[in-house]
């Protein structure tokens, strides 16, 4: 004798299609053999061939046209066990579990670099508050000698697919599984030192190399030397980003250092020599007799080397001639003595054409920069 399908379900003749989805639901949770186990199989069965047919309105017309099972009994069902337990548990066409272990987050930090460090390179060490692969279950989130278990509720697929009916027909829909999160197994010993998150928080030093020549705001990417990811996942990449401090006297133009160097007039008329400490140690300069403002001395090869090369660029000393400002009477007439002496003191200011004149000069050096 053939059952009736709405007392299976528990639901009214004139019950809606939502409450029969329901009742389903309920049921196929509470007699599901995952849950309940292997005695409900048979219960289980008998509900969900229930709804296969009360759920679809042509095969709920003819059942109660005809007040029995229009396919003949259990045995016509067009839906196996198997079948409905792919439809509604089984991972056909799903992605598969996900995995526990994520890659890490990347990282940035600075290093700040003096002229010196960025000339030559430099091996630099840095701490980072980060985090690493917990030691005690090595990422596994278990305690040490156990492992975590398939889920039950899903078979260890992260998923469950049901199938929804539409006005465009049946429609499967997949929804991570609620009792292992979508990673198809469940850790019932996890491990305490990370409370299951397969990593710890601490500090890390690790070593950096600063190649020759690089730029203010360069980025040095390490990879996988980021923070561990969790559940014991792959590390992120660690980017460094370089910081040029500020020289008290040199100036960086690209490879090129730049100096200024300020004399007095009376050195600039007779000559001289100057001392300056440069980035390979003190070098003596010979300042020309005659030497005009803006005149530059250059050391070849004193510069920043080039990124990746063994050439540097130069340094260019640029001279800054001081006239002084205030004289004793004395100085004035020694100054006029020598302005008659070369025919200067009663001269005539003549403009210059404007390639050649003092600022077009004072242009092309700060163009040569």
């Amino acid at each position: 004798m053939n059952e009736d399908y709405y007392e299976i379900l528990g639901v009214s003749r004139d019950a809606s299609a939502d409450e029969i989805k329901k009742a389903y639901r309920k049921l196929s949770r509470k007699l599901h053999p995952d849950i309940a186990g292997k005695e409900t199989e048979e219960e289980f069965k008998k509900v969900t061939v229930a709804y296969d047919t009360l759920s679809n309105p042509e095969k709920r017309r003819a059942y109660d046209m005809g007040g029995a099972n229009p396919l003949g009994g259990m045995g016509g069902s067009p839906f196996g066990f198997g079948d409905i337990f792919e439809t509604f548990f089984g991972a056909a066409g799903y992605g598969g579990p996900t995995p526990r272990g994520r890659r890490g987050k990347d990282m940035l930090t600075a290093v700040e670099l003096n002229l010196n460090e960025i000339a030559f390179g430099v091996e630099k060490e840095l701490t980072l508050d980060t985090y690493i692969r917990c030691g005690t279950c090595n990422g596994s989130c278990c305690a040490p000698g156990t492992a975590p278990k398939t889920c039950t509720a899903c078979n260890g697929a992260g998923a469950v697919r049901m199938q929804q009916r539409t006005i465009l027909g049946n429609v499967m829909t997949t929804a991570p599984c609620h009792t292992c999160e979508g990673y198809g197994n469940v850790i019932t010993t996890p491990c305490v030192d990370c409370n299951a998150n397969g990593r710890v928080r601490t500090k890390r030093n690790i070593k950096v190399d600063i190649p020759a020549g690089v730029e203010n705001g360069t980025r040095i990417r390490l990879t996988n030397q980021a923070e561990v990811g969790p559940g014991g996942g792959p590390a992120g990449d660690l980017y460094v980003e370089v910081r040029e401090q500020r020289h008290p006297v040199f100036t960086r133009f690209g490879n090129d250092l730049v100096a200024t160097v300020t004399i007095p007039f009376t050195a600039a008329v007779l000559g001289t020599q100057i001392n300056l400490e440069t980035l390979d140690g003190p070098r003596t300069l010979t300042v020309e007799s005659g030497a005009q403002p803006f005149d530059e001395i250059v050391l070849p090869s004193h510069g920043i080397t080039y990124l990746h090369r063994a050439t540097r660029g130069d340094l260019k000393v640029k001279l800054n001639i001081e006239t002084p400002r205030h004289l004793s009477e004395e100085e004035k007439e020694l100054v006029r003595q020598l302005a008659k002496l070369r025919g200067e003191d009663n001269f005539e200011a003549t403009p210059e054409h404007a390639s050649s004149g003092f600022f077009a000069t004072l242009k092309e050096k700060f163009a040569n920069l």
